[in-house]
């Protein structure tokens, strides 16, 4: 495996801290890292709401991201509460898909860390909407 997989993993992971926030709140239980075109890594943390107003730890890190002032992703990867990874849901997709419209399908997505594999979000999006 490339090491930057293992660095992005180990990122995602030191940020997660489940966490009960208020009774309407909970923070922390997925944690992401994406590693962006010039080599930086942006961690994020889902944030679940009783409403609609959460965010997933992907859209956090990528928010991370252009708050830094860097709009180009490279890899991304997302740790759940039991330390597996999974592929992005379809709103984190869709801002990817949004924020690069030229050049999203070679965005990497570690799928499965135990067993090594990255898909690239063009075969898991491979047609636009738009």
């Amino acid at each position: 495996m490339e090491t930057i997989w293992k660095k992005l993993y180990e990122s995602a992971r030191s940020v997660m801290n489940g966490r009960k926030i208020s009774d309407y709140v909970s923070a922390g239980e997925v944690g992401a890292a994406i590693l962006s075109k010039s080599g930086r890594i942006y961690t994020g943390i889902c944030v679940d709401t009783c409403s609609t107003l959460g965010i997933c730890a992907e859209r956090n890190a990528i928010f991370n991201m252009l708050t830094n002032g860097e709009q180009e992703i490279d890899k991304v990867i997302a740790v759940m509460p039991d330390g597996k990874t999974g592929a992005p849901c379809g709103a984190c997709r869709e801002l990817m898909v949004q924020l690069m419209p030229d050049s999203y399908k070679d965005i990497e997505i570690m799928l499965d860390y135990e067993n090594e594999r990255v898909i690239k979000l063009g075969d898991i999006t491979p047609e636009w909407w738009i």
